[in-house]
């Protein structure tokens, strides 16, 4: 399918599974859809999985736009909390046209989650409550980490078959760069491995050498951390460590950790490599931007200059854990982990200039094709080994790709059988179906998923200092003794006067306040 053919049946307001291979067009197509429905005044909202990919596209990950956060489940309770938040109330309401990019890496319990969101604020029964729903991806990319007992892709989600979706697969390739790293990723698509081996062999790749230092691929965990420990201590600098704070059940807690990319242990130098962890758009920073430590500032919080050249101020960081709107865990910890090496599953939704890749201990398939994918040229490839693993696609991933073309070849013969005035007739039909939103700052970021700005006064820390010497300087030890003591007194003083057990009194501030802690 051409990207001329896609964008015609997008204009129609089908549910629609963009897809195709790297240099195919996706994100350009999904531009020009979004400019000819904002030019006409109408509500999209510009969403992806993960942070890095909603940079591509000037948007907000559809977790944070949907309220869905970092939920696993939905109950009641919840629908019902996020159904009182005002400004998702506008931002359902002024949003027509779904667009979720990246979605092989959305996971299909979640894309069933977001799906109940939208139907309780829409207040329709229709998947997604009537919105058009434009999916795009690559589904050869791995998949999300899988809960135990449940399908993976979105493909397998509840929902997928009640959308009535049109798949448009792009074949065409737009992307002039490099040929040799796309027949490469094609040759890994079309399951000939022999083909991709030798291509790689004649192109002499593990012989490259690059002017910047290489980010360095792996396939584990373990290695990743010994290469980035071991260049951390070959700086000679001071060194600055952030111990993991923690709050609530310990169960919880470890739930919690296990989910996190920061460190219990966080331990940097000036010149450290690094990478976020955690999303934050309002500090310009996603989960996945690369930088460097460039010193720290009079608390010891890190400075770090990002590779676009922004200088942030990484300052502490929570997730949390609710249960009907309680806190029951919290962790906080500086979102940066060391990066002068990542895992492969990490790299996705990355570009790199130059990269240094081991797949000899690949253990998945299809770690191959998305390590070579997040390079812009094969010159910027430095192969250190491959395994039998390495360059294998699992075959329920090639039949659906095969299923896929056959669908979107059936969809491009019927946009090429309507004459032009039913197709324009229809184009506007649905054009015109769709509320005219108002122009304003403010609904751009509505419909993005930016939440409104609380206003908070400027303040002087010096003068604060005055009336409370120790204000924002770091807790000690024996400081939180002494909180601990007095408020367990504060406890047991007010189950005195109202007579009631020092626990009830604990329920009813958790209650009150919303804080597991207390």
């Amino acid at each position: 399918m051409t990207q001329e053919e896609a964008l015609d049946i997008l204009k129609l307001g089908h549910n629609i599974f963009l897809t195709g291979p790297p240099g195919s067009g996706k994100t350009f197509l999904l531009n020009k859809y979004i400019d000819y429905l904002r030019k006409h005044y109408k509500g999209v909202a510009v969403t992806a999985s993960t942070g890095i990919a909603a940079t591509h596209m000037n948007g907000v990950t559809v977790h944070s736009w949907s309220g869905l956060g970092l939920k696993e489940k939905l109950t009641e309770q919840d629908l019902k909390k996020l159904l009182k938040k005002s400004y998702l109330r506008k931002r359902f309401k002024d949003t027509n046209v779904l667009i979720i990019d990246e979605i092989s890496m959305l996971h299909a319990f979640q894309f069933d989650l977001i799906n109940q969101i939208c139907q309780a604020f829409k207040n329709n029964s229709e998947p997604f409550g009537g919105m058009q729903i434009v999916c795009s991806g690559d589904l050869f990319q791995l998949p999300p980490v899988q809960k135990e007992g449940e399908a993976r892709f979105v493909t397998k989600s509840e929902i997928w078959k009640s959308m009535d979706m049109k798949i448009c697969y792009l074949e065409e390739q737009h992307r002039q760069e490099d040929g040799e790293l796309l027949s490469l990723l094609n040759y890994i698509r079309n399951n000939a491995v022999k083909e991709a081996r030798e291509l790689l062999i004649a192109s002499a790749c593990e012989k490259n050498t690059f002017s910047i230092t290489p980010t360095k691929l792996y396939t584990h965990n373990v290695d990743v951390d010994a290469i980035n420990h071991f260049e951390l201590d070959k700086i000679e600098a001071q060194e600055f460590v952030y111990p993991m704070q923690t709050e609530g059940n310990k169960d919880i807690v470890a739930v919690l950790k296990k989910g996190c990319l920061a460190p219990e242990r966080l331990a940097l130098k000036q010149d450290a490599k690094v990478m976020f962890v955690k999303n934050n758009f309002d500090k310009g920073y996603v989960n996945g931007t690369l930088g460097k430590v460039i010193g720290f500032d009079e608390e010891n919080l890190p400075i770090i200059e990002t590779l676009r050249g922004k200088r942030i101020v990484a300052t502490p960081a929570s997730w949390t854990i609710e249960e009907d709107g309680v806190v029951k865990a919290e962790i906080n910890q500086i979102p940066l982990r060391l990066a002068w090496a990542i895992t492969v599953h990490k790299s996705q939704g990355m570009n790199l200039e130059a990269a240094e890749i081991d797949l000899s201990k690949s253990f998945v398939e299809g770690m191959g094709y998305v390590a070579l994918s997040r390079l812009r040229q094969l010159s910027g490839l430095k192969l250190m080994g491959i395994n039998d693993l390495s360059f294998l696609v699992k075959g329920e991933v090639l039949e659906l790709d095969k299923n896929l073309k056959q669908m979107s070849q059936k969809a491009a013969e019927e946009i090429r059988k309507m004459k032009i005035w039913q197709k324009k007739k229809r184009q506007g039909q649905f054009l015109h179906s769709l509320p005219r939103v108002r122009e304003s700052s403010e609904l751009k970021n509505h419909i993005r998923g930016i939440e409104p700005t609380k206003w908070r006064p400027a303040y002087n820390v010096e003068e604060i200092r005055k009336k409370y010497p120790k204000a924002y300087r770091e807790w000690s030890q024996e400081e939180e003794t002494i909180l601990r003591r007095e408020y367990s007194g504060f406890i047991k003083k007010a189950a005195e006067v109202l007579e009631r057990k020092p626990g009830a009194i604990r329920s009813r501030l958790k209650k009150l306040f919303h804080k597991e802690s207390i």
